[in-house]
């Protein structure tokens, strides 16, 4: 247990002198009781002799007590469960996300569910939004600021090929930076070391989710991204959006047919252990964020009990003031 103001707790040295002058004070009252006894005086209360008559200035001493302690502010350490953690909405911006196999189109669509989702986090969940075609690069850093996060989604747009490894890789560097210390900067001058590998799924506070249609054409290899990210422990899960059927796009005049490519999305989630989710229409997608899974991370805090031990002596002093009425007809 810790203090906030701890030479409040000096005023303890006061009980012992309080005690002191209790005894002294009683000590007088009984003699002059005892004085009156051969003139009339009626007799002490019931009760009043023995060890009742400790009973209740014991309780107004135990209240006393906890109600300086109380001054001192006291704080204790407790593990409070609490979702938080980091999530990284990587969304494949490719000239594909136009097909309208999921209405209104993969885009929009993934768009409106991704903003439902953020606007359901609570506040110690930070959200980045990563958007990835030939390139990736970081459209906001993780925040919590929820009106920032969903502008940054409505600014979305499909432009040309696809690099999921590059979604990947940016999304690996948006997390980095934002559980880097702050005192370290932002930016470094020199790389920092690569991290020794852990067990995949074990970076508990930190989480990617991957929307694409899986169709992947441009380099590097987005299994060895996969790898990359496993070997941090960060987990991955795939959101494969579209259908197997597909469906046909006008590129610069030319007819193309774009389908869902299931196998590989499946590759990259079961690499990262993490999980993969179909969505071949507005509902499953939906669904999907539903199912993501909340990191419930606990986490010791030091929580202020000034409360809790200001109710106890307050409770203290009125069970021992109502003994002391019942029983010797005055307050101790």
């Amino acid at each position: 247990m810790a203090f906030a103001w701890p030479a409040m707790l000096a005023l303890l040295l006061l009980i012992p002198v309080g005690v002191w002058l209790y005894l002294l004070l009683d000590r007088r009252r009984r003699r002059r009781v005892a004085g009156l006894g051969s003139m009339g005086a009626p007799p002490p209360a019931r009760g009043s002799g023995g060890i009742r008559r400790f009973v209740s200035p014991a309780f107004v001493l135990v209240g006393m007590t906890f109600l300086v302690v109380a001054l001192a502010r006291p704080q204790a350490e407790v593990n409070l469960p609490r979702v938080e953690g980091t999530v990284i909405l990587a969304f494949d911006v490719s000239g594909s996300m136009a097909a309208d196999d999921l209405k209104p189109t993969r885009m929009e669509a993934a768009k409106a569910a991704a903003r439902a989702f953020v606007e359901r986090q609570p506040p110690s969940v930070l959200i980045g939004v990563v958007a990835f075609s030939e390139s990736g690069f970081s459209v906001q850093v993780p925040t919590n600021d929820q009106a920032t996060v969903v502008a940054a989604i409505n600014r979305l747009a499909p432009t040309r090929g696809t690099s999921l490894a590059r979604g990947i890789l940016t999304s690996l560097e948006t997390i980095a930076a934002a559980e880097a210390d702050p005192a370290e900067g932002y930016y470094t001058q020199s790389p920092a070391p690569e991290p020794a590998p852990v067990p995949p799924g074990s970076h508990n506070s930190a989480l990617i989710v991957l929307l694409s249609d899986g169709e992947n054409t441009s380099s590097p290899d987005p299994l060895e991204a996969a790898k990359a990210a496993a070997d941090r422990g960060i987990r991955i899960d795939t959101v494969g959006l579209g259908t197997e059927a597909g469906a046909i796009l006008n590129v610069e005049g030319f007819r193309v047919h774009s389908q869902l490519d299931e196998s590989l999305l499946r590759q990259i989630s079961q690499t990262t252990a993490g999980a993969y989710y179909s969505a071949a229409s507005p509902s499953d997608l939906e669904a999907v964020y539903d199912n993501v899974e909340a990191r419930l991370v606990i986490r010791p805090e030091m929580i202020e009990i000034t409360s809790i031990l200001a109710g106890a002596g307050l409770l203290a002093l009125v069970i021992g003031g109502l003994s002391s009425l019942l029983w010797v007809g005055r307050l101790p």
